[in-house]
């Protein structure tokens, strides 16, 4: 029996500021409230907010409240966006620049160039570029956004043609479809 289709739709997580985190989250990277209520739980009364910047996903964000506020660990290792150019993702470092987030790191993973970043209550966001090519991973080095498009790009191939398994996107994502079709017949 074959594995039915299952694709990603949305997360959520526990805050502290729900306000703070609201705001960071649609005026710096542009989601739109579509809902916002409270929900007696076992735990107590969450407080939610949904967000999403994408018309045909109610939410792909929910935040709620009920995060402690002493918490030693963080189990999500990132949260990651994708944006379809370079200029975008210059949009998004720039607009970090002055927000109340920590450890802004910009950098190339050979398959993507990457921005991280801590938001206002230290979990890790990634927003990137997917480059046309693929390269074995991990992989991560410094980029230099005083440099030019054309100047990125190139050192970011570059990055990737030194790692084993370098070929184009494409024919890496035909080789995994493949896989993924045998491995869903069994």
């Amino acid at each position: 029996m074959s594995t039915p289709s299952l694709a990603f739709s949305h997360m959520g997580m526990f805050v502290q500021d729900l306000g703070v985190m609201e705001d960071f989250y649609s005026r710096v990277l542009g989601f739109t409230v579509t809902d916002r209520g409270a929900l007696d739980t076992p735990r107590g009364r969450v407080n939610l907010v949904f967000l999403s910047r994408d018309p045909s996903e109610h939410h792909q964000i929910v935040l709620a409240t009920g995060r402690p506020e002493k918490v030693t660990f963080n189990v999500i290792n990132q949260i990651s966006f994708r944006v379809p150019d370079l200029p975008s993702l210059r949009h998004f470092h720039e607009a970090l620049q002055g927000e109340k987030v920590t450890e802004v790191s910009p950098v190339t993973h050979g398959n993507a160039i990457s921005v991280y970043f801590r938001d206002p209550e230290g979990n890790r966001i990634e927003i990137f570029l997917d480059t046309p090519w693929y390269c074995a991973q991990p992989c991560r080095e410094p980029v230099d956004f005083s440099k030019t498009d054309a100047e990125i790009m190139k050192e970011a191939e570059k990055v990737a043609r030194s790692l084993p398994g370098f070929q184009p996107r494409e024919r890496w994502a035909a080789e995994l479809r493949r896989k993924m079709e045998t491995r869903q017949r069994g």
